[in-house]
């Protein structure tokens, strides 16, 4: 019995040895083909920014069907308390108006949908009288920080990096900007970069010469 047993044990550990050995997989993710449905409303252009650096855009289909904005803005509001999404008191509305016009029961002409639309348009006083660019504050509420590092590669190449290619590129600051506006795929890898066309051109600007900088 044993004499039958032992080389069985002992082809399955050597199986098991080759295996150990064997060079991992390179495993590739399906191309993200899943789009947020567009609307004239200010909170599109914050999901496109902001929502795509956590998850996919199919997320949203899986929220029931008919959301108020009222519950859309409630969902929006859980995303920033518990789950530390980066958006501000003011985009969490923004958002749940998109979300309950281009998902949920909501029409964009109801009274609350203008209303807040109209509201995203003013900016506040200290806002507007600001006249320099806070880019570290830029950095922290856009979650710039969550994807590059200033030296070290994360989920996006590093600052660094990115400065040391464009160094002595007379167009730097142009192609940086239109990056960050628009957002960038397989420039650095496949992870692509997602759009920051809500920003200020200013902020956009300054952004660019930070990381340019470093």
């Amino acid at each position: 019995m044993k004499a039958t047993i032992a080389p069985a044990l002992l082809a399955l550990a050597l199986l098991g040895a080759g295996h150990a050995g064997a060079a991992p997989q390179d495993i590739r993710l399906p191309a993200e083909n899943v789009k947020l449905k567009p609307a004239k409303l200010p909170g599109y252009g914050i999901a496109m920014q902001k929502c795509a650096i956590c998850h996919s855009a199919d997320y949203v289909s899986y929220q029931p069907p008919g959301l108020t904005l009222a519950q859309w803005t409630a969902e929006m509001k859980k995303m920033q308390q518990a789950y530390g999404a980066p958006i501000d008191d003011g985009e969490v509305e923004q958002l749940g108006a998109y979300l309950a016009v281009a998902y949920g029961s909501a029409k964009i002409k109801d009274p609350e949908i203008v209303a807040i639309a109209q509201k995203a348009g003013k900016p506040a006083a200290s806002e507007a009288a600001a006249t320099t660019v806070d880019v570290q504050g830029l950095l922290a509420k856009n979650a710039c920080l969550s994807c590059h590092g200033v030296t070290q590669k994360l989920v996006g190449p590093a600052y660094h990096e990115v400065a040391t290619r464009y160094k002595g590129d007379a167009q730097a600051q142009a192609k940086l900007e239109a990056s960050i506006r628009g957002g960038s795929s397989g420039k650095w890898g496949a992870v692509p970069m997602p759009p920051f066309a809500s920003l200020k051109p200013e902020e956009v600007k300054a952004l660019a010469a930070y990381v340019r900088q470093q």
